[in-house]
């Protein structure tokens, strides 16, 4: 589910605004990068040409990880059990960040189109580059703050794309290379008449553009958030492929599959999530309701949706072809659900996980990375906590699917949203980057949730030959 207008990212984004850092493109020029050695990235050596990554068991219970002290940037820590290389990617307490440096979401491609650059967030609102090979702090940015959306591109490794703060009415580009932003789409001036009173234009935190950033799918607020419709934009051809005026629920989130073909807009607690054709004529139903989800490509090259279902029997984690599925008119009141491949169950021995999906994988089709959180068990006296326990794993998007174990994130997360692993792909899935405070074990309250806290991000990676290709 969607950060709401309550949670940590709104808070972000009102600081960011405090310290009128909000999205100007005549702020362009980068903070200058401290003189500092580099320190070198040792996961780059240290796969052996034996290296296969572990197979889970979903039979089997989790084995409690060995508990290393919270590294120094750059130091390798490997779990003797799962073998994968993870090391800190960032310091907060030495490198400007401040409070925490974490990756902004398990949804969001962190790393650039040739795996040399990465994105972190602060606590502060502002937005921080790194260098991925060395593990390098590069600069502070001024241009995309608090809640920016950050998009990279899939081919220019110096070039992203962002909204203002919230959303506004112009998608930005950034040029990483020499800080300057330019205005990439005016959107306002191609606007239906439904859509005058637009201020908003956003995903609302998770969605994504098609995977060539061609085709953007926003949801249309005024000034006091309330929905308007959405739209659907081609960058190639600086155009609106589709509109529809909506002013019945304001969506949980809204985003592009990774084709282009669809246009997701997440429902509530309370209404379905649609795939929309971009010209909004027909659609198709793919839940009844909104949890933690993504998209996905599957092996066969079609958009998948990936999500969970806690109201069903055994909780499953599934995904559905999005293609594959029929559709009805864009105005019907209902439609079938969309055929599901389950793929494992949360609910086990009454124990009920948390999780996080990322589909950002593009270019190793048919793979899902997941990562859990927040173990909780409703008997008394519980079982053992099963496999999937507080871990990083990836699954094949197939029936009966492989699934390989890559490591534990070490975060207590208890109730802190900043703590949360949320871990993201690149897209040959060689480099995952997610967020942990090792171990602090503090538990944040509901008052607090949005405290400050301890955290880092931390790279594990993998070699190119890791995962077989999917079925």
């Amino acid at each position: 589910m969607a950060r709401s207008p309550f949670e940590p990212v709104a808070v972000s984004a009102v600081l960011a605004l405090a310290c009128a850092c909000a999205a100007t493109p005549a702020d362009a020029a980068p903070a200058k990068p401290r003189k500092a050695e580099p320190v070198m990235n040792p996961c780059d050596t240290f796969y052996g040409a034996d290296f296969a990554p572990k197979r889970a068991s979903t039979d089997a219970s989790a084995r409690t990880p060995a508990a290393p002290a919270k590294p120094a940037k750059g130091v390798v820590v490997s779990d003797p059990d799962f073998k994968t290389c993870i090391v800190r990617a960032t310091a907060h307490d030495d490198d400007p960040p401040k409070t925490f440096a974490r990756n902004d979401y398990s949804r969001r491609e962190a790393f650039n189109a040739d795996g040399t650059r990465f994105l972190a967030y602060a606590m502060d609102g502002f937005w921080h580059l790194y260098d991925a090979k060395t593990l390098k702090w590069l600069a502070q940015l001024k241009g995309p703050a608090g809640d920016a959306e950050p998009q990279w591109d899939h081919a220019d490794p110096n070039v992203f794309y962002y909204v203002p703060t919230n959303g506004g009415t112009k998608l930005y580009r950034m040029h990483i290379d020499t800080g300057a932003s330019d205005v990439a789409a005016d959107l306002l001036p191609a606007l239906p008449k439904w859509a005058a009173k637009a201020e908003h234009i956003w995903t609302k935190s998770e969605g994504s553009p098609s995977k060539d950033e061609r085709y953007w799918g926003f949801q249309v607020e005024d000034g006091k958030f309330n929905i308007l419709g959405f739209i659907v934009w081609d960058l190639v051809e600086k155009k609106l492929v589709g509109s529809r005026q909506e002013t019945a629920e304001r969506p949980d989130n809204v985003s592009m599959s990774p084709s282009g073909r669809w246009f997701i807009v997440a429902g509530s607690p309370t209404s379905p999530t649609w795939a929309f054709s971009p010209d909004f004529k027909t659609k198709k139903k793919l839940h009844h309701r909104v949890e933690h989800a993504d998209t996905a490509i599957l092996a066969n090259g079609h958009d998948a949706y990936v999500s969970v279902d806690y109201e069903s029997w055994r909780a499953p984690v599934f995904f559905t072809d999005i293609d594959a599925c029929e559709g009805v008119p864009a105005d019907a009141k209902d439609a079938p659900l969309c055929p599901r491949t389950t793929l494992f169950n949360v609910y086990e021995n009454g124990y009920a996980t948390a999780l996080h999906l990322s589909g950002k994988a593009y270019k190793k089709p048919g793979w899902l990375l997941v990562s859990t959180y927040d173990l909780v068990n409703s008997r008394p006296n519980p079982p053992a906590p099963p496999w999937y326990k507080d871990a990083i794993f990836a699954v094949e998007l197939a029936s009966s699917p492989r699934i390989y174990a890559l490591g534990p994130h070490h975060s207590t997360v208890q109730g802190c949203y900043w703590a949360e692993p949320q871990a993201t792909v690149d897209r040959d899935f060689t480099r995952i980057l997610f967020n942990s405070d090792w171990d602090k074990g503090q538990t944040c309250a509901d008052a607090d949730r949005a405290a400050p806290r301890d955290v880092d991000a931390y790279m594990m990676t993998l070699p190119a030959s890791a995962l077989p290709d999917a079925r």
